[in-house]
């Protein structure tokens, strides 16, 4: 009988995969991707002032529709 004849467990079988190892891997290249000068504060910064610029200048159908979804919790309130 091979292995592939056997027959399957009839209850649930534990299969437990640690990556602790590899996300710590991954942490460290993603920081070295980003660099000495990588400035956190910045990029949210930066982040926020896009989200501004996104939604400024809406015409009154865009702010209704904004208004909407930030009332259903789509959005952030800004």
């Amino acid at each position: 009988m091979s292995s592939s004849d056997a027959p399957l467990p009839s209850e649930p079988v534990a299969f437990d995969v640690d990556l602790t190892g590899h996300e710590m891997t991954r942490r460290a290249h993603v920081m070295a991707a980003l660099g000495d000068d990588w400035d956190p504060v910045a990029a949210l910064r930066g982040e926020e002032e896009a989200y501004d610029l996104l939604y400024s200048g809406l015409d009154e159908e865009q702010q209704r529709l904004y208004d909407a979804l930030v009332a259903a919790g789509v959005l952030p309130r800004r």
